[in-house]
C-alpha cells in the first residue's frame, strides 16, 4: 500500500483589485475589479476579504443581471449574509455596487475575466485614478 503524498491546499485566486485613493469628494467610480471567472459566488469571497477594514461589513451587492449568471439572493461570507441583488437598470454593465451600511457605497468598475492582461491594466489604472503610463526617459 502507498500513500499519496501530502498536497497542500489549493491556494486562493490573486485578488485583481485597484481602488481609488480615499479623497474626500463622491467619485463615480471607487475602483476596479479583475474577477477570474463570471461565478459570483466564486468570486466575492475573495474580493470582500480583500476590502479595507474601514469599508465596514458589504451587507448588500447590486450588481447588472446581463453581466452574471443568476445567483441566489443571498449568501454566507465570513459567517456573515450577504444579500445579493440582480438588476438590469440599477447598475452599468459592467459594475458591482458595495454597500455598507453606516460606511458607504462603493462602485467597482468590473473588468470582464476573458480580458488579457495587456487590455486590463489600462482600464484598471484609469478606474483607480492610477496614471500608469509609461513616459520615455
Amino acid at each position: 500500500m502507498t500513500l499519496a503524498p501530502h498536497l497542500p491546499p489549493p491556494s486562493q485566486p490573486l485578488l485583481r483589485l485597484r481602488l481609488a485613493p480615499h479623497a474626500g469628494g463622491p467619485r463615480a467610480i471607487d475602483g476596479a475589479w479583475w474577477p477570474h471567472s463570471y461565478d459570483l459566488l466564486a468570486e466575492l469571497p475573495t474580493l470582500l476579504a480583500g476590502l479595507p477594514r474601514t469599508w465596514g461589513h458589504i451587507s448588500s451587492v447590486l450588481f447588472n443581471g446581463a453581466a452574471w449568471p443568476a445567483t441566489p439572493g443571498r449568501m454566507l461570507v465570513a459567517d456573515q449574509v450577504v444579500r445579493l441583488r440582480r438588476s438590469l437598470a440599477a447598475t452599468p454593465l459592467h459594475t458591482v455596487v458595495l454597500v455598507a451600511p453606516g460606511h458607504g457605497r462603493w462602485d467597482l468598475l468590473v473588468v470582464p475575466p476573458d480580458t488579457t492582461e495587456e487590455e486590463a491594466e489600462p482600464i484598471m489604472a484609469g478606474a483607480s485614478g492610477v496614471d500608469t503610463l509609461r513616459h520615455p526617459a
